[in-house]
């Protein structure tokens, strides 16, 4: 992560339409999370904790000074589910939501254009119409880009330094996750061609998708395979790894955690750091909501 990049988002916040909603700044404040994992996941639960540590950092503790508001997702990215939970946590009337998507953000924005949204981004949040920019955000979303498909070239890279010999690279993309994998289609074939690979792109969004696309690259003899980020896939990293030693298929991926689920090779940002990050963040804007809420009432 740039840092730089983490501090003039956060600098956009100051325009939120704050005052507007400003309570009294002793009561309770509220947080709500809108999250595509199952409540149950191992992922959500060890992102939630790293959230709720960057938060406690900054002195902001659930029951005492803030309390959480979740809806979650399913083992299946449902986008009618993630929008409902968007209305849903806006009628709460909440001082932050943080969106853990790009469509989620995309859900929030289309339930409210005041309520402040912080957001963990695996995608250029100013290519993806989520900011105006980077020094001035506009709008009410704002938070932090994680930096997957900028570092596409280096991950097939380092997937071709691996295994030198590959010719052909299958390419798993999750169209369901538009932004991602419209810049995955950008990135990639661009990034091949300079370094002489070919690829075949296989589109997947469910398990027996997955399956199915093993099924087509060990049938058209793939050297290697190379994963898009993607929520999803992460939370099938046991099963992209199975696969992938049970049909010999050297894969690249974009986070450590497919690593630990006994995949090849990973390069990326640390997600967890990135949690802990957003949790600082929402809680520094919580102090800004605090400090419009104490102008307003003198």
């Amino acid at each position: 992560m740039i840092r730089r990049e983490f501090i003039t988002l956060l600098g956009g916040a100051a325009a939120w339409p704050l005052a507007a909603r400003a309570q009294p700044s002793g009561r309770m404040r509220r947080i709500g999370i809108l999250m595509y994992l199952a409540s149950d996941d191992a992922d959500a639960q060890s992102r939630n904790a790293a959230f709720l540590q960057g938060l406690q950092e900054l002195g902001w503790a659930v029951g005492r000074n803030v309390r959480i508001d979740y809806r979650w997702g399913a083992s299946n990215f449902d986008p009618e589910r993630m929008r409902k939970g968007a209305v849903e946590l806006v009628a709460l009337a909440p001082d932050v939501v943080l969106a853990t998507t790009v469509p989620i953000v995309v859900a929030l924005q289309e339930a409210s254009r005041t309520v402040p949204i912080v957001f963990a981004g695996a995608i250029d949040p100013v290519g993806a119409g989520l900011v105006a920019s980077l020094a001035r955000p506009g709008g009410n979303a704002t938070g932090i880009n994680i930096f997957t498909s900028e570092v596409v070239a280096k991950r097939l890279g380092l997937l071709h330094d691996l295994v030198p010999k590959a010719v052909r690279v299958a390419v798993l993309n999750n169209p369901a996750n538009a932004p991602v994998a419209e810049a995955m289609l950008r990135e990639v074939p661009e990034a091949a061609r300079a370094i002489g690979l070919q690829i075949q792109v296989l589109n997947t969004s469910t398990s027996r998708e997955i399956e199915a696309a093993f099924a087509t690259l060990v049938r058209d003899r793939a050297d290697a395979l190379f994963v898009a980020p993607d929520g999803f896939f992460g939370s099938r990293r046991v099963q992209f790894a199975t696969l992938a030693a049970a049909h010999r298929v050297p894969a690249a991926y974009s986070f450590r955690e497919y690593v630990e689920a006994g995949g090849l090779m990973s390069y990326g940002t640390d997600f967890l750091d990135s949690w802990h990050q957003i949790g600082v963040y929402t809680g520094q804007i919580l102090e800004r909501v605090c400090d419009t809420a104490r102008r307003t009432w003198r």
